[in-house]
């Protein structure tokens, strides 16, 4: 018989076993490091040993570009509807409910003014949470006001692109979205007025054929994946084998899709000093 009986809830040495609440620890996917979950927001949610840079909140990202206390959001209340009735395992209008209670906000995207370096841009932002960042004709509408406010105000237009496309719940009123940003963004530039496409992961289907590829000067963050289709679609339509990294950020600066990745701690730099190059001088 021992001399001794183990207690389950202790260890070898007697000490009582301590569980890991939850959330202290977020494990990095590039380099599998475990990282103190409040260290990784200090960083802004970039991996300080590999680098990856992990999903950010809109509301840290608008923080992290523009100067303190300068955002002011716009169309805020304005709410998607669902004009085809339409449902698949559920309503439409189930679904977005769920997402705005989920991330509190109206729709995939958010927008307004604000200054970057004292430089006064308009700019929008991607809420992927909010049912992976589709457009549909709320989203549409926004971006367009974004580059109709840059217009009437003479400024730069931003957009931070994280989407998985167009929002098939919304069909073809969805698919109009694009038609109708490249519009608008088309009399941007005839204004002569900068368009500054970032493009975040990911950024894919409708969201990329259009506004998001029509920058410009078209940023991105490392190893974001950009592109139309999916890789798989493509790789069984052309019945061939994919390039190492094929629709990484990498892949297209290579090939000439992108203008320049930059890491999240250089963005805001890089942007002010991008509307200082393209201008416009000054602003309301």
């Amino acid at each position: 018989m021992a001399w001794y009986r183990r207690d389950d809830n202790e260890d070898e040495l007697g000490a009582e076993k301590r569980s890991v609440p939850v959330g202290v620890f977020t494990k990095c996917p590039g380099c599998r490091t475990p990282l103190l979950t409040a260290d990784l927001e200090k960083s802004d949610q970039v991996c300080p040993h590999c680098q990856h840079h992990f999903s950010m909140l809109a509301a840290a990202r608008l923080q992290l570009v523009l100067d303190e206390g300068s955002f002011t959001e716009e169309d805020a209340t304005m709410e998607s509807v669902d004009p085809l009735g339409f449902r698949d395992s559920k309503r439409y209008i189930e679904r977005l409910r769920s997402a705005k209670r989920t991330g509190g906000l109206s729709d995939a995207i958010r927008t307004g003014s604000g200054r970057i370096e004292g430089q006064p841009v308009e700019l929008g932002v991607f809420v992927f949470d909010f049912m992976g960042g589709s457009m549909g004709s709320v989203v549409g509408e926004k971006i367009t006001r974004v580059f109709e406010r840059a217009l009437e105000r003479h400024r730069a237009a931003i957009i931070f692109s994280a989407s998985g496309g167009a929002r098939m719940q919304e069909g073809v009123l969805s698919l109009m979205q694009m038609a109708k940003t490249s519009a608008a963004l088309g009399r941007l530039r005839e204004a002569a007025l900068p368009y500054i496409s970032v493009l975040l992961h990911p950024t894919t289907g409708g969201v990329a054929a259009s506004f998001a590829m029509l920058g410009d000067v078209i940023l991105a963050e490392p190893k974001a994946l950009i592109g139309f289709a999916g890789a798989r679609v493509i790789q069984n339509t052309i019945r061939q084998r994919l390039p190492p990294g094929f629709q990484r950020a990498e892949f297209l600066l290579e090939h000439g899709f992108l203008d320049k990745i930059v890491k999240r701690s250089e963005m805001r730099a890089t942007l002010a000093n991008l509307i200082r190059l393209l201008g416009p001088r000054g602003g309301a």
